[in-house]
């Protein structure tokens, strides 16, 4: 069984790991060589999850982009029942 401590330690290492990812990210994408001023004709593409409860929330604008969040939503109803609801 995995004590409060060590959970608190990988709660702490997820988010410093997050961040971590979200520096390098935007230092790779300053420094890259296609984001020039000319290239102003780019399109963004956006989805999202948002769980209230057991039940997703799904949006995006973009048709592949639905469709990997409603995987992800599948896949995160699966971790909450298992996490929350099996005994």
């Amino acid at each position: 069984m995995i004590n409060g401590s060590t959970l608190v330690n990988i709660g702490f290492f997820v988010v410093v790991t997050g961040i971590l990812l979200i520096f390098l990210g935007s230092m790779i994408q300053s420094t890259s060589s296609e984001n020039t001023k000319e290239s102003s004709n780019s399109e963004i593409k956006t989805g999202g999850v948002i769980l209230i409860g057991p039940i997703p929330i799904i949006f995006g604008n973009d048709k592949n982009m639905l469709v990997t969040s409603v995987i992800l939503g599948v896949i995160l109803m699966l971790v909450a029942y298992f996490l929350f609801y099996r005994h």
